[in-house]
């Protein structure tokens, strides 16, 4: 007993030490500014996935760091991340490390300490980061493997200590789940009580939303509401509430609304796709400009696809479609811009394209690559930069496949929405869906694993696919696609 209460008060000794020399949350904050800098989804905005699964990622990570600033925190679990960075720093020899597609460096790390200061410094040096500024603070701010080793290093205590109190070893956890990998009938043991609680609770805002979305639809004759992100189930109830007193303080604006569809997104205007974009982080006086606009809007529209037309009829009727999933959200203008320098270079180089040779053939056309290529959907991907002479070569030789890459799109989509429906029907869920990154094939090979189990965890809860393990705030079920 004796033994014991030292061990306690030598603890508590240890910890004031501690909680004197660790970074406030605003400290981990600007020293972090490096990392957010590089890693901000809005300077992925022409890259849908990388955009993604960077804005995932940090809810988690700051998730973590919330955590980790709890009095009292004493629950453990390590957390694995993934970013794409924008610059390339050299290589971290402890960091799983790639390049995609688009160039971005792809970051993988583990975060399993237990304080501000070696999760900051973790992050850091996990990206390549330079931890130098880091020693301004008013910190233990040495290199990273003496902090460790320092007063902010894992307090070591006999194993007895943990029989006696029962806390959980976080040595042992760490090695466990450095040992076993996460498997999806473990996760869902694991978080289907905190996924229940949280879905209970967001019950009558789900409600809420769908009335407000059902009445402001049928009352301005909207085709939908949509959001951009994520937002949880309050913010859109906000934004929707926000809509409602516009329409009550100046109905005479909505009236050019008619058949349109509405997206909450990060700016106000007029989407390549033809939808009212509405900034959620403007005033009221910036959504009546837009309303206001919205005749000169559908003008430009117009303009918009008549030259798509003549873009078509130069490049022997292959469609010229934007694909909001796979493309960034460009402004109307912008749109009608980069259509414009792209037809203006096709009409000068005139192309030897036979008419209607291509037709039943669909492309889009990308600002940040430089040679075209063809995606498994079936459209060509072409660079508004592209020489015309290697883009002709290029459609000639993909034709034939773009035709079988575009019939197989249409058996995948159909094959895609019967097993969502059988899932859904088969686990009891209230909804399943997906997120924009994850593609049809795998969204069409998780469900046919998925219904190869017995999941009574499922019942009546909202299950997203993803690329990783989550519970949203509102209480979605979020599992990686290519789940174990």
């Amino acid at each position: 007993f004796y033994y014991f209460v030292r061990l306690c008060l030598d603890k508590i000794l240890l910890q004031c030490v501690l909680q004197s020399r660790t970074l406030s949350g605003a400290d981990a904050i600007n020293a972090l500014r490096p990392f957010y800098f590089a890693v901000h989804p809005d300077f992925f905005g022409q890259h849908p996935k990388e955009r993604e699964v960077n804005e995932n990622s940090l809810k988690r990570l700051n998730g973590y760091l919330e955590n980790l600033q709890k009095p009292g925190f004493r629950s453990f679990k390590p957390t694995q991340l993934t970013f794409y960075v924008r610059e390339r720093e050299p290589n971290s020899s402890n960091v799983q490390e790639s390049f995609s597609d688009s160039g971005f460096r792809v970051v993988s790390f583990t975060l399993h300490t237990r304080d501000l200061l070696s999760t900051v410094l973790d992050i850091l040096n996990s990206c390549s980061l330079s931890t130098e500024h880091v020693q301004s603070l008013n910190v233990n701010s040495q290199p990273h493997k003496e902090a460790k080793s320092t007063v902010n290093r894992p307090i070591k205590w006999d194993k007895t200590y943990y029989s006696f109190t029962g806390f959980k070893d976080p040595e042992e956890e760490l090695e466990h789940a450095q040992r076993v990998e996460t498997t999806l009938l473990s996760w869902l043991d694991d978080n289907e009580a905190r996924a229940v609680k949280k879905l209970k609770k967001s019950l009558p805002l789900r409600k809420e939303l769908e009335r407000l979305k059902i009445e402001l639809s049928h009352e301005l004759q909207l085709s939908d509401i949509r959001w951009q992100r994520s937002w949880g189930i309050a913010h859109r109830c906000s934004q929707l509430h926000s809509l409602g007193r516009l329409v009550q303080q100046r109905p005479e604006i909505l009236e050019n609304v008619k058949g349109r569809t509405v997206v909450f997104t990060d700016r106000s205007g007029m989407s390549a796709a033809g939808h009212i974009m509405l900034g959620t982080m403007d005033v009221h006086h910036h959504w009546t400009k837009i309303f206001e606009r919205l005749p000169n809007y559908y003008k430009l529209q117009k303009r918009l696809l008549l030259l798509e037309d003549r873009i078509s009829q130069l490049l022997g009727g292959i469609q010229v479609i934007y694909i909001e999933e796979l493309q960034p959200l460009f402004t109307l203008e912008e749109y009608f811009e980069t259509l414009n320098s792209f037809y203006n270079k096709l009409r000068d180089s005139r192309l030897p394209f036979h008419p209607h040779s291509l037709r039943g053939l669909q492309m889009i056309l990308e600002s940040d690559r430089y040679a075209p290529s063809l995606h498994e959907l079936g459209h060509f991907m072409i660079p508004t930069i592209c020489d015309p002479a290697a883009l002709q070569w290029f459609i000639f030789a993909k034709a034939q496949e773009a035709r079988e890459n575009l019939k197989r799109k249409e058996e995948m989509m159909l094959t895609e929405k019967e097993l969502i429906n059988t899932s859904t029907e088969r686990f009891s869920l209230d909804r399943l869906y997906k997120e924009p990154s994850v593609s049809s094939a795998q969204m069409i090979d998780c469900c046919k694993r998925l219904l190869e189990e017995s999941l009574p965890y499922l019942q009546g809860m909202h299950l997203c696919i993803s690329h990783f393990y989550s519970v949203l705030q509102d209480g979605d079920l979020c599992i990686p696609w290519n789940w174990k």
